[in-house]
């Protein structure tokens, strides 16, 4: 059940089990994937999820807009601080619970909101408002995840099997060849680089090429099975917080 798509008189009708907030991002995904990719993958995922799950999930509206500054010297790239991300997410999860759907799983498809959905999740819980907890749909996958870089094999698998049109295949090879081995510059187990544009000249991490429409079949299938699997521990999970001891 999409939420955007119903009434409200609709939405005050349905039983339902358990709601789903998408959150992802607006950034630079090389010059073959769109900038909307997070936003896109997390919403399909969503709504595939959704619609497998035995009962009413509600679908809200995807937060497009995430915690991407370390994409900023890519033109179209969007962001805003840790702190308004969380406040926006906490606030919208807030406004679901507020009509009685007081379990919410937050689908995420952007490796920089994992940290700032965990959070956002736990004090939700934590003070009472909706038991919440974040899923990140590229950690989902089994063996797939190990491939995940930045616009390459796996989230090109996926735009390729769900919206093939959107991927500038003329620029696979030219992604490709401006493409990073790997995330980041590593030394003694840190990160020495913040931003994407120190290690990748065109902002993509992985081979794009690798990435063929029926993998992506499979990752759907992955993300979602995962999915309803979480859901169905939310909605029968005893949400009651333990005394203090």
């Amino acid at each position: 059940m999409r939420l955007d798509e119903h009434t409200w008189t609709e939405a005050d009708a349905a039983d339902v089990d358990v709601a789903l907030l998408p959150v992802g991002s607006t950034e630079q995904h090389g010059p073959h994937a769109p900038l909307g990719t997070d936003a896109f993958t997390a919403e399909t995922v969503a709504e595939a999820a959704a619609e497998a799950y035995d009962g009413t999930a509600v679908v809200a509206p995807t937060v497009a807009v995430g915690v991407s500054e370390e994409h900023r010297q890519f033109t179209g790239t969007m962001w805003v601080s840790a702190d308004t991300f969380r406040a926006y997410v906490r606030e919208a999860a807030q406004s679901l619970a507020s009509h009685g759907w007081e379990r919410v799983v937050l689908v995420n498809g952007h490796g920089g909101n994992v940290a700032a959905v965990g959070e956002v999740a736990a004090r939700l819980t934590r003070d009472g408002d909706c038991y919440t907890v974040p899923f990140t749909w590229f950690d989902a996958v089994g063996e797939h995840s190990a491939d995940m870089g930045h616009a390459g094999p796996l989230e090109t698998a996926f735009l390729r099997h769900e919206c093939p049109e959107l991927v500038r295949e003329d620029h696979v090879e030219a992604a490709r060849e401006g493409a990073s081995d790997h995330w980041g510059e590593w030394q003694s187990h840190t990160n020495l680089a913040h931003d994407s544009a120190e290690f990748s000249e065109n902002g993509v991490v992985g081979d794009p090429a690798e990435g063929d429409a029926e993998r992506g079949a499979d990752l759907l299938d992955a993300a979602r099975d995962s999915l309803v699997a979480l859901l169905d521990a939310v909605v029968d999970r005893d949400v009651t917080r333990p005394p203090h001891e």
